[in-house]
């Protein structure tokens, strides 16, 4: 093997996350991502030869090494020497930005990338939800939106279509206090609300083929309101009410949240800037999401936070 790298864009959140049926009729907990171009992992491996064991830096990257010896099982067998992962990135865990699966995907790649293969997608997911217990679908690279089972890494459903662009203009619920994601245990959903998620995924399918960016903003402020009954999407909802907000957006395991503009609307906003700022909830930047968007080159380190 030789030295490898591999590279992931991280999300900003999820446009829609609850309980969805699966094709045998099962409520299976699944999500929708809001893709972010800003933020993303980089990582380098370099195998040793002897031992198994994976170190990593920085340390403490631990679901990182877990995954990367996964890939080595998966591509050269379990008895392959480790190596040393190198991780670059400065996108901070626990806010439900999908760092850690970022760190995931790059250094699964970086393995592959060693070992001059390539690891296909749905096989990946089976190996981020193996080393992390949670996973989000930052290993599929086309544009197509998927409802994905983040705690199996089946994909549900390819949406149809693309996310058209959206304005995003980024901040932090709850003073941004970490979130540990694998600790968040969905309950066992009562058949009324599988019900509700799955006209919120009627609703998402049909705005996302229609192009709308208004319906997918209303379906993704309907899934914040029903995922945090605590008061604080009623209060950034009331913070930013205006011209040119379309809806609100959440990080259903994290404390960012996004407030969703017409593209290129930097008018409103400047204003929802200063409305977050006023309302003490920190503004972390802004962005331009969907269309081809999030298929930038992945940042090496820095973004919106």
């Amino acid at each position: 093997m030789r030295p490898g790298r591999g590279s992931a864009p991280c999300h900003h959140g999820e446009l829609l996350q609850g309980f969805f049926r699966d094709s045998s009729g099962a409520a299976r907990p699944g999500l929708v991502t809001l893709p972010s171009p800003v933020a993303g992992v980089r990582a380098e491996f370099r195998p040793s030869g002897t031992g198994t064991e994976v170190t990593v830096r920085p340390p403490g990257r631990v679901k990182a090494a877990r995954a990367a010896r996964l890939a080595l099982d998966a591509v050269a067998g379990p008895r392959t020497g480790g190596g040393q992962l190198t991780l670059h990135g400065a996108v901070p865990p626990g806010l439900g930005l999908g760092s850690s699966t970022a760190d995931v995907v790059a250094s699964v790649r970086a393995v592959a990338d060693a070992a001059g293969t390539r690891i296909a997608p749905h096989t990946l997911a089976r190996l981020a939800v193996a080393a992390e217990a949670a996973s989000d679908p930052l290993m599929f690279d086309d544009a197509r939106p998927r409802l994905f089972a983040q705690r199996d890494g089946d994909v549900l459903e390819v949406l149809p279509g693309e996310l058209p662009r959206l304005l995003v203009v980024g901040c932090l619920l709850d003073g941004g206090r970490p979130v540990d994601t694998p600790a968040v245990r969905p309950p066992e959903p009562p058949a009324p609300v599988v019900g509700t998620y799955e006209e919120l995924r009627d609703e998402l399918r049909a705005a996302l083929a229609a192009g709308d960016p208004a319906g997918i903003a209303r379906v993704a402020t309907r899934s914040a309101q029903l995922h945090r009954t605590d008061g604080e999407v009623d209060r950034l909802r009331a913070a930013v009410e205006g011209p040119g907000v379309l809806g609100v957006q959440i990080a259903h395991s994290g404390n960012v949240a996004g407030v969703l503009l017409a593209p290129g609307d930097g008018v409103a906003a400047d204003r929802v800037t200063a409305a977050l700022r006023a309302a003490g909830l920190v503004p972390t930047g802004r962005f331009t999401a969907g269309g081809a968007a999030h298929l930038r080159p992945v940042a090496a380190a820095g973004g919106t936070r």
